[in-house]
């Protein structure tokens, strides 16, 4: 499809269920709008993502410089600029052209660069970055997604269920854009990324649960997918035990990221050391505790860990090997 039909409103679209207000009011009480508020209520990523910043007119309007077209016209709030709009079509970044500068850094498939050269030599070709994404089984677009697993969608998350679930409500958060780690991901989403979490960790609580999460980032590693595993209250203790007992066995230790067990900050730590080039095993525990291994570019880390160390806990109590599980 090409862009202009994606951002196209649908025949006979309907205003969105949940924008109703949260208490019944009276008809004549009820505040008017004005007639281009309702195009707010048209769920898109990008609409979304443009809301977030100021309306003064000083913004790029991303429908506009993506697709060359914009429904809202002379209403819209946001800026039509004619020569961003062909930036964009050499594969410049929207956030270099809109902010001056971009959150991703090096992992950001896109030019930052003005110059008809650099954009060439940076950004990726759309035809290759298509190809990528539309192999990969955890992109939304690809033919291959499992959508009858899919819970939730956000803006810069979505929560499904496990292809291959260790025990019951076993899910992952998965980004919405191809990035091969949550913590490479830009700052805006973690916000989102915190919500899931909370969410899960008071559906998981009312089961007599807690939440364990971790992630596996290689080189090979091409769509983040943070896994959130329920366990026991019972067992809650013991997982912290039990997953260094899991590294000791391979030789290794893991180190704490947040002593005093604050999970939002453990992350914002661990955002801030990764460089973006080694491979990392990190896990969180109930308590908030950031267990962390750098992988050595030699060592052979086996990919089952997290899931190894996790099915111990659930069905043995003690570590153990997954054809045991």
């Amino acid at each position: 499809m090409s862009s202009a039909d994606i951002h196209a409103r649908p025949p006979n679209a309907t205003l969105s269920p949940y924008a109703a207000p949260a208490k019944s009011v009276h008809v004549e009480d009820t505040p008017k709008r004005p007639a281009e508020s309702t195009d707010l209520q048209y769920w898109r990523y990008d609409v979304k993502r443009q809301r977030q910043g100021q309306t003064d007119g000083s913004l790029l309007c991303f429908k506009y410089t993506s697709s060359g077209s914009c429904p809202r016209g002379s209403k819209c709030n946001f800026r039509h600029d004619e020569e961003a709009r062909e930036h964009c079509q050499r594969n410049v970044c929207f956030d270099f052209l809109n902010k001056g500068k971009c959150e991703r850094g090096p992992e950001c498939r896109f030019a930052h660069s003005l110059t008809e050269e650099a954009a060439a030599r940076d950004a990726k070709p759309r035809s290759e970055r298509r190809r990528v994404e539309s192999s990969c089984w955890f992109c939304l677009s690809s033919p291959d997604v499992e959508s009858h697993l899919v819970i939730s969608i956000g803006d810069g998350y979505y929560c499904a269920l496990a292809k291959g679930p260790l025990v019951p409500d076993h899910v992952l958060v998965i980004p919405v854009e191809h990035f091969p780690t949550t913590i490479a991901m830009p700052v805006e989403p973690e916000a989102e990324l915190r919500r899931y979490k909370d969410s899960l960790g008071k559906y998981f609580e009312k089961r007599g649960k807690a939440a364990v999460y971790f992630e596996w980032v290689s080189q090979q590693s091409r769509h983040a997918n943070l896994q959130a595993v329920p366990v026991p209250l019972s067992k809650a203790t013991n997982v912290k035990k039990i997953f260094h007992l899991a590294a000791q066995r391979l030789g290794f230790e893991f180190s704490v990221v947040n002593p005093d067990g604050d999970a939002n900050q453990g992350r914002e730590l661990l955002r801030s050391q990764y460089d973006g080039k080694s491979g990392l095993f990190y896990v969180e525990l109930p308590d908030g505790t950031l267990l962390l291994h750098i992988i050595d570019s030699g060592e052979k880390f086996p990919a089952q860990f997290g899931r190894e160390g996790i099915g111990g806990i659930v069905k043995h109590g003690r570590p153990c090997r997954l054809e045991e599980l």
